[in-house]
């Protein structure tokens, strides 16, 4: 029987049931980030333009870092999802407990990973000096609480293999409240400048982790988590490495062009890093909105591929693309309407919003086609085709935009940030055409697949 959480995926009408699905994640996402916009604002009104540069500085290397590891959970959710739409009750506890046990050690070992590099990693990265110090220190605390994120983003993942997104978004705003509290109470009251916002996160996720682990012990059936039945089972890790490692390496190898967009960026004075960021960070909310369309083609294609309902894979497809255009479009021309306002929340200094304009002006107008090259990767990691949509970013995203830097941007004449910025929309373009030559090709494969089976789709 369903739950009332729960969503049946395989029947009814695919598009109510999709924003039914993906409005709480959306909502959750955008929480999310209010809360980490929480710690820039605070960090940049009462600490300053370094401290910000130093709390913004940090995001591209943080997801780079911690993107592999989002992937396995993408790998779990994926195949939750379709042994919850196939009804393996026993195969989707196996997946339950393996992959929270993956969480575990992948947050403990990105915690060492980030106390003992941090600082060469951010000399790698050409922090400029006056933010070096800071930086270093909000990274090291912030990696304290890196297993408790990876236990919520696992957590939340198996939700929504189950079609449960209202869940995890009550438990992040509980802990989100608790963030911006402590942000108050460590940032102004206790004059612990990035420390403090630091430490606020890493509490806070220790709280979301808690009530998503409370959530699973507590419920029924294939998604109960049980202590005694916490073990690694060898197929469902290597089933989950096989979708998530890719999905991974997809997000590190975005992550790693960021990587080397924010070194170049970093090229340009602290002015300009702390108008990026605020600009990133404004363009953040955008990127998970469409994200959540992403998410929810993933998890409906796995249901719908368990239950070998191939007839309603493209209208999926199609029902996620329009949702993320739309999505797309409107934010990025909202977000342009009203940037001078939204940039001033997080600076007072006009020439940092100055330089957040600059990025948000070549950006917006067409990042909506970023939600479709992502929401066309959901639509084949679904259906099991994971390396695929990861070679044609490493080729499309990271390959081009290293490429451009390392040519275009390096011409004297071009060696400018809007060159940094113009990689983007460039490897977009080329990307998302790439991704949909690979989604024909795979629906050709899977129909033939179907023929053979003497199924119809």
């Amino acid at each position: 029987m369903e739950k009332h959480y729960e969503l049946d995926m395989c029947s009814g009408s695919i598009l109510k049931k999709m924003l039914i699905f993906t409005l709480p994640l959306m909502l959750s996402s955008i929480l999310q980030l209010l809360f980490n916009a929480a710690d820039i604002v605070v960090v940049g009104r009462f600490a300053g333009d370094n401290s910000l540069a130093a709390v913004g500085s940090n995001s591209a290397l943080i997801n780079l870092l911690t993107n592999l590891f989002i992937g396995l959970s993408i790998g779990a959710n994926v195949l939750a999802a379709r042994h919850y739409g196939a009804g393996e009750v026993r195969e989707l506890s196996k997946t339950v407990h393996t992959a929270m046990l993956i969480s575990v050690f992948s947050g403990i070992l990105l915690t060492v990973i980030g106390i003992v590099f941090a600082r060469q990693l951010l000399v790698l990265m050409k922090t400029p000096d006056e933010v070096l110090e800071p930086a270093v220190v909000y990274l090291r605390i912030y990696f304290v609480g890196m297993t408790s994120m990876m236990i919520y983003n696992f957590g939340s993942a198996l939700l929504r293999a189950v079609g449960d997104t209202k869940r995890p978004l009550f438990y992040l705003f509980c802990s989100g409240i608790i963030n911006v509290i402590l942000n108050l109470i460590f940032v102004i009251g206790l004059k612990m400048d990035v420390a403090g916002v630091a430490l606020a996160t890493a509490i806070s996720e220790t709280a979301s982790a808690v009530l998503i682990v409370r959530c699973l012990h507590h419920e029924t059936g294939g998604i109960q988590l049980i202590w005694s039945e916490l073990r690694i089972d060898k197929k469902k890790l290597l089933a989950i490495i096989r979708v998530g490692l890719p999905a991974g390496f997809q997000g590190v190898i975005f992550s790693l062009s960021n990587v080397v967009i924010q070194s170049s960026v970093n090229l340009f004075g602290n002015i300009t890093v702390a108008g990026n960021s605020a600009a990133q960070n404004i363009e953040g909310f955008i990127y998970v909105a469409m994200n959540s369309f992403y998410q929810s083609t993933i998890s409906f294609t796995s249901q719908n591929f368990g239950a070998k309902k191939y007839d309603r894979l493209t209208k999926i497809l199609v029902r996620g693309l329009a949702c993320v255009i739309v999505t797309g479009a409107v934010l990025g021309q909202l977000g342009l309407l009203f940037g001078n306002q939204l940039l001033g929340i997080y600076s007072k200094s006009p020439e940092v919003i100055e330089a957040g304009l600059y990025r948000m002006r070549i950006i917006f107008n067409i990042y909506w086609l970023c939600g479709i090259m992502d929401v066309m990767v959901g639509a084949l990691r679904g259906i099991g085709y994971s390396i695929m949509p990861m070679i044609v970013s490493l080729l499309g995203a990271c390959g081009l935009r290293l490429l451009w830097i390392a040519t275009v941007f390096n011409v004297e004449k071009y060696h400018n940030v809007t060159t940094i910025y113009l990689s983007y929309p460039v490897s977009w373009i080329i990307t998302v055409a790439a991704h949909i030559v690979c989604y024909i090709i795979v629906r050709k494969k899977l129909a033939k697949k179907i023929a053979a089976e003497g199924l119809t789709e």
